[in-house]
């Protein structure tokens, strides 16, 4: 065990306590059908506040499991190689992109290994979202791209997730809205959503709500109908029937939208929390209650066997088709909408997570870390 294997714990029920521990999985003796995996790298994005945010309630806590009373593992999305097998089809120097702890090492149950991955059939990951269980093989995923690696981490989960929502409207008809309201525009998930609208032949004009700091952030990137600063929510036009978006998961903000629009307001979804601190319900508010929005449920339900869904490769193939124009967008705009930073460290994860739960950090800029020295 070096001083590196250590991985990153948050308080529960406050996420401003840290601390760092020996890595559960680093150096354990394999069981008969377990692998051990090596992180490489990581992305870290206000997406895993989120999962922090709603740790207890979606159970993003359960994922990896830890012995320290109060606190959790908050979930990434990143690169690991595997290091040491016993199972077959699972071979040491396999590179995987897949759900993952903030620390060193992961230990996984495979099942269904193959040429394009395995899920991880770990006891305690049963029931979980299955989508959170797999673990792609770079060497066979139809999305990896070396040069894009970064980016792959970064805004491959969220991406997937603004696909999902876009679809999710889609098949409801918008709920009969004639405008779409996404809070936290500046949000990679947001603007991932307003691209997937965009991609549509008919649509409701998108209205972006941001912060007057990021105001000419989300007006550069042109994913966006309107930008309005969350001080002008009331200069919108009552009368015209709305869709909630909220990404940002302030309880004040939802307030303002559902009193300024009850009357009008068609649905209320809620999506993310990178306003962590004013989370709250919806009990009171007038208008539609607001209803959690869960991606694996609606790529479950897509990729179910036509006709109910398209059937996994179909829903696979989608996916990949609008990442693809999405990827081009993005780096080909001046300036990129995204560009990736590396930080490498224990220092750097825990200054990288501080900032963004105080809402800090440029919303062109996306951070890529690794707990192993470069």
């Amino acid at each position: 065990m070096t001083r590196q294997d250590m991985r990153f714990l948050v308080g529960r029920s406050d996420l401003h306590q840290t601390c760092w521990v020996p890595d559960p999985d680093a150096a354990r003796p394999l069981a008969e059908g377990e692998a051990r995996l090596q992180i490489e790298q990581f992305a870290l994005t206000a997406n895993n506040i989120t999962y922090a945010a709603f740790g207890e309630t979606m159970k993003y806590w359960q994922f990896f499991p830890t012995t320290v009373a109060g606190f959790g593992c908050v979930p990434v999305w990143g690169f690991a190689t595997v290091t040491e097998s016993r199972c077959a089809g699972v071979e040491p120097g396999q590179r995987l992109y897949g759900y993952l702890p903030m620390g060193t090492h992961l230990v996984v149950q495979p099942d269904r290994a193959g040429p394009r991955g395995f899920n991880d059939a770990a006891p305690h990951r049963a029931g979980l979202a299955a989508a959170y269980n797999r673990y792609e093989a770079c060497a066979a995923d139809p999305l990896y791209r070396a040069e894009h690696e970064g980016l792959q981490a970064l805004l491959r989960p969220l991406f997937t997730t603004s696909f999902l929502i876009d679809d999710f409207l889609a098949s409801n008809s918008d709920f009969g809205a004639r405008r779409l309201l996404l809070s936290s525009a500046s949000s990679k998930t947001a603007f991932g959503t307003a691209f997937c609208i965009g991609r549509r032949s008919q649509r409701p004009p998108v209205v972006g709500l941001t912060s007057k700091g990021n105001l000419d952030f989300v007006r550069s990137l042109g994913c966006y109908d309107e930008v309005l600063v969350y001080d002008d929510i009331t200069t919108l036009d009552p009368a015209v029937p709305s869709v909630y978006l909220d990404f940002a998961g302030s309880t004040p903000l939802r307030r303002s939208v559902h009193e300024h629009l009850a009357a009008t307001l068609a649905y209320s979804c809620a999506i993310g929390g990178s306003h962590w601190e004013q989370l709250g319900g919806g009990r009171g508010l007038p208008g539609p209650a607001p209803q959690l929005f869960f991606a694996p449920a609606q790529a479950q339900l897509r990729a179910a066997p036509p006709p109910q869904g398209w059937g996994s490769r179909g829903l696979e193939s989608r996916i990949a088709e609008a990442w693809a124009g999405f990827i081009t967008a993005l780096t080909q705009a001046d300036p990129p909408w995204l560009t990736v930073r590396q930080g490498h460290g224990a220092d750097a994860v825990t200054q990288a997570y501080r900032a963004l739960l105080a809402g800090g950090g440029d919303p062109r800029e996306g951070l890529m870390l690794a707990l192993q020295s470069a």
